[in-house]
């Protein structure tokens, strides 16, 4: 059925009750043992695609060769070793050569792409690149700045898109868009050197690079408690069979260097694990011994920046509920009534109130076969998803499709009236979403968007106080007073009585959390273990913590209380 599938959702509905197991004959070498028995420097090939970026290096460096095949190996081992440290020179050391392209995070894909464009050494260049810094930590930030400054150097244009400040403070130019987002967006605020930007009033980025505006330190961190979630014997990829206690009820942070192990942890063995005490279907956990104190939860949820749906029929109404109210209150108007409409009526995805030319998309997909499908606009509905009759409906003046076309801030006012929208709106308005449009495509959104959405869906639903929250870096693509509505939902969850779990290199998260799982101390084969735990001021403390030292710098700019 696989092989046969004719779409990728086909297919990707299928992956989901597969797994892929090493091949039993080559053991998931590859190669046949011929090509295996061929060895330099006492390795065959095999061996050293599984070393690491780092130990790769080490292992060129300390080839022993004789006259004649230094001669021969010369130039390939410049060459080897260049590509190497062009890697380790963008904070990827600590990945396997032979890791697959599909498990990369996004920012490790583009720093890999980056260090091929240094490796060429061309001249004359327009990069741009999107958020270069996602998934580093703070301790690898200069390394990345300073491989695009060596681009800069050689006579290269360099465009960056980001909301880092060590980034923002070493570019020679900012342009500051905004003042707000979405419809409030759209214009140059400010243009000019850091200093300048950091000048302007008019400016948000710069009064946050001024200093004017920042994250606070809560007054009281929230205390561990008698209950505790433990993960034993933590063996998966590099960790190191670590015992790992997580504080119930509490905002949690786990850090550490790039590779060091967080997302084994927390998304492997703890959601996988804890998916399947409680029976959920999340895939295989990873190595570990066992799980205790799991009966404290009643559900587990992972809040990635995945999709909200994969069509243009799935927006931010339908995703939390607040569609549902909506039809109820346009299938009540008198002339819904007197014609017999049901809420059933204004639905897109039923029969009878949709556009049949498109089946109530909005959007005709056109399949282009060796590239990806592109939506173009319904002739006959014009985009609005719905037949003429359905759209003589009006509630307040405006129709079905025009109440989706509204922004949330604007349906918010709209809907004022009726407490059943109001306050589903009011959490997207909350997440720092009151700028997109209730009907906006999945497709359309980004995924710190996408996140958003989820966190506010969870934040609508009535809290019993027993749900384990689990997000991976959730500030990716977020500007500093994003972050900051952000984590104002995260403790608005957690003071209900919820636990969150973040994994976060954002030190503005970091320095708000109550306690801190710091794992490392390296990437790859040298990380894996715990080097501190605790709140913030006990991890700043840790003369060996990465994650502490740059605390230690936070922490003491905050205002004494």
């Amino acid at each position: 059925a696989y092989r046969e599938a004719l779409s990728e959702e086909a297919r990707e509905e299928i992956e989901q009750y597969m797994s892929a197991l090493p091949c039993p004959e080559c053991k998931g070498a590859r190669l046949r043992p011929e090509a295996l028995a061929v060895t330099v420097g006492g390795k065959n090939i095999w061996e050293v695609t599984k070393l690491t970026v780092r130990e790769a290096l080490e292992f060129f460096e300390n080839l022993k060769l004789t006259e004649r095949e230094e001669l021969i190996a010369h130039q390939i081992l410049k060459e080897i070793k260049n590509r190497l440290q062009f890697m380790a020179d963008v904070g990827l050391d600590y990945l396997t050569l032979d890791r697959p392209a599909n498990t990369l995070a996004g920012g490790e894909a583009q720093r890999i792409r980056l260090a091929t464009q240094i490796g060429s050494q061309l001249t004359g260049v327009l990069y741009v690149l999107d958020e270069p810094s996602v998934g580093l930590h703070p301790r690898d930030n200069a390394r990345l700045i300073a491989t695009l400054k060596r681009l800069r150097d050689l006579g290269n244009t360099v465009v960056v898109v980001e909301h880092d400040e060590a980034t923002m403070r070493a570019a020679d130019f900012i342009v500051d868009l905004g003042p707000g987002a979405g419809v409030h967006g759209g214009y140059v605020v400010a243009t000019g050197t850091p200093e300048e930007i950091a000048r302007n009033p008019k400016s948000l980025t710069g009064q946050y690079l001024a200093g004017l505006r920042r994250i606070p330190v809560p007054a009281k961190r929230r205390e561990p408690k008698d209950k505790w979630l433990v993960v034993r014997g933590a063996r998966e990829h590099n960790l190191k069979g670590i015992d790992v206690r997580f504080p119930v009820g509490l905002f949690i942070c786990v850090t550490g260097v790039s590779g060091s192990g967080k997302s084994t942890l927390v998304e492997e063995i703890l959601y996988r694990g804890m998916a399947w005490k409680l029976g959920y279907s999340a895939g295989k956990p990873g190595a570990h011994e066992a799980i205790e104190g799991w009966e404290h939860f009643e559900r587990v949820l992972l809040v990635d920046q995945s999709p909200i749906g994969r069509t243009p029929r799935s927006n931010p109404a339908t995703y939390t509920k607040a569609f549902d109210p909506i039809r109820e209150v346009f299938a009540a108007t008198p002339e819904a009534r007197m014609r017999g409409y049901t809420p059933a009526r204004f639905s897109f995805n039923l029969r009878g109130g949709r556009c049949e030319a498109c089946q109530g998309q909005g959007k005709v997909k056109i399949e282009m076969h060796f590239l990806p499908d592109v939506y173009v606009p319904c002739d006959v509905c014009k985009g609005t998803r719905y037949n003429k009759e359905t759209l003589a409906i009006r509630y307040k003046g405006k129709n079905i499709a025009e109440v989706l076309d509204m922004t949330v801030e604007e349906a918010l006012a709209f809907f004022s009236a009726i407490p059943p929208i109001r306050e589903k709106l009011q959490t997207l308005y909350d997440v720092g979403l009151g700028y997109i449009k209730l009907g906006q495509p999945a497709t359309e959104l980004s995924g710190g968007e996408a996140q958003r959405i989820k966190l506010a869906r969870e934040l609508a639903k009535r809290q019993t106080g027993r749900t384990l929250y689990l997000l991976d870096e959730p500030t990716t693509g977020l500007h500093p007073e994003d972050v900051r509505k952000l984590l104002n939902v995260l403790h608005r969850l957690v003071d209900a009585g919820n636990t969150v779990i973040v994994i976060e290199h954002n030190l503005d998260v970091i320095k708000t959390a109550d306690w801190i799982i710091d794992l490392g101390p390296e990437g790859g084969e040298r990380g894996g273990e715990i080097v501190a735990e605790g709140p913030p001021e006990k991890i700043a403390e840790v003369p060996h913590s990465y994650t502490g030292q740059f605390l230690r710098q936070i922490l003491a700019l905050e205002p004494v209380r």
